[in-house]
């Protein structure tokens, strides 16, 4: 996770402006983990992560001339990422798409009637490879726009304001996205847990 933890002050900004290669690829190095990471959790697909990645950087590199320092170097990072898995999104829908205008499912998320409580899920089946595939699937069936704000909050731990930045949407509609995000994953995964823990009580039965 890099939030404000690494900001423009750890590269040389005038060095970077100039086209210094070896400044260039301190900063690949730093952020190349993180940008994949966003690319494979907003597409899910591999080769489509490493084009977000090397998309991102071919871009950096030909932009900092521009960059203005303002905001923290991640969070420019961040917001080119998102908008290239934003587009290869576009490309397999072929349909336009823009993250601040709402997409199909994304209307108004009704309550669901039950939504079931995780607290006496033993820890292992919480973590284990199967929970986590199931996951990221449950993340992947999230409208674009909602997929964005979850993985930038709750996976790569920006703050809202900075969420709010790379988007270029206001922090009350960050907030309010991030909560139907939340309650979506909540309604997919009760799915999965709820059989889970059905299938252990039923063996806790015939143990008894």
């Amino acid at each position: 996770m890099i939030s404000d933890n690494r900001k423009v002050e750890d590269f040389s900004l005038e060095a970077l402006r100039t086209g210094d290669r070896a400044e260039f690829a301190r900063l690949m190095e730093a952020y190349s983990g993180v940008i994949y990471r966003l690319g494979l959790k907003m597409l899910d697909d591999p080769q489509d992560a490493e084009d977000v990645l090397q998309e991102t950087f071919i871009k950096a590199f030909r932009n900092l001339k521009n960059f203005d320092g303002r905001s923290s170097l991640s969070t420019w990072l961040y917001r080119i990422a998102t908008n290239e898995a934003l587009m290869l999104i576009r490309k397999r829908k072929n349909v336009p798409l823009s993250i601040d205008e709402p997409l199909e499912g994304e209307a108004e998320i009704e309550e669901p009637i039950q939504i079931m409580d995780w607290c006496c899920m033993p820890e292992e089946e919480m973590m284990s490879s199967e929970a986590r595939k199931y996951m990221d699937q449950a993340i992947e069936q999230l409208s674009p726009s909602l997929r964005a704000v979850f993985v930038l909050r709750d996976i790569e731990g920006l703050s809202t304001e900075e969420t709010s930045s790379v988007l270029n949407l206001s922090e009350a509609a960050v907030k309010t996205r991030l909560s139907r995000a939340r309650l979506r994953l909540r309604e997919l995964l009760t799915v999965y847990f709820g059989s889970k823990m059905s299938t252990r009580r039923l063996a806790e039965e015939g143990e008894a």
